[in-house]
């Protein structure tokens, strides 16, 4: 398989406080990849470093064989990488069309900016029906879904999906899953942070677990599963 993406051996800090401590992982195209871990593990910081909003003082990010490392993260963008970021950060104040529409800022309007505003709806129908609507009544569920669906507006070649099921129903995390594994197979790659590892593993072709800054496993994902290391300390098994 075609490595897309490649986080190789990087560094970040929060001022005094190091978050990343070397960390290395491989995304190939057409793969779900997940990152699980404790809360404060560096999981979220990880996604935030390849798109470019926080600082990475060494190593290097490489994106489809360029070096993207602490690009302005508008470049990012363009370059093929979405973000549906942790806590949804929709734009409450706008309507769900218009948000949809920030999600394609980069891109020419057209007939494929049109394909992709039809392929989101059609991935959630509950947005279709609540375009006009202000997206800061939507429901958590709707607006997470909002915000995966600005993220695909961009047409990206990977995806980064930061705790989507964070905060919602039981229900809405399987619907939520389900649609993120509509999304691959419709040819999008993934990279997943999130905290509920069971679902995590259950979608993911690979995964890496992440302690304080620090990649402790990397298997398949199926095989993580049946780890009786990772069931004691992720799956509460």
């Amino acid at each position: 398989m075609t490595t897309l993406l490649s986080v190789e051996n990087i560094q970040v800090s929060y001022g005094a406080i190091q978050a990343l401590n070397g960390i290395s992982i491989t995304v190939a195209e057409g793969e779900i990849v997940t990152l699980i871990g404790a809360n404060g593990a560096g999981k979220s910081t990880t996604l935030r470093a390849i798109s470019g909003l926080v600082p990475v003082s060494s190593g290097r990010i490489i994106f489809e064989g360029r070096d993207i490392t602490n690009l302005p993260p508008d470049k990012i963008v363009r370059s093929g990488i979405g973000h549906s970021p942790e806590g949804r950060r929709v734009f409450s104040d706008m309507s769900v069309r218009e948000n949809l529409d920030m999600g394609a800022y980069t891109r020419k309007p057209g007939p494929e900016v049109q394909e992709d505003l039809n392929r989101a709806l059609t991935l959630f129908p509950r947005l279709k029906e609540r375009l006009n609507q202000n997206s800061g009544t939507l429901s958590g569920g709707e607006q997470q879904m909002l915000a995966i669906a600005r993220a695909l507006m961009g047409r990206p070649d990977v995806l980064l999906l930061d705790e989507p099921s964070l905060g919602l129903a039981p229900f809405l995390v399987r619907d939520i899953f389900a649609i993120i594994r509509d999304i691959n197979r419709q040819g999008t790659t993934i990279l997943l942070v999130e905290q509920n590892a069971h679902m995590a593993l259950r979608v993911a072709n690979r995964a890496y677990v992440l302690e304080t800054g620090t990649i402790t496993l990397e298997d398949d994902a199926a095989a993580l599963l049946r780890s009786e290391e990772v069931r004691k300390a992720y799956l509460g098994e």
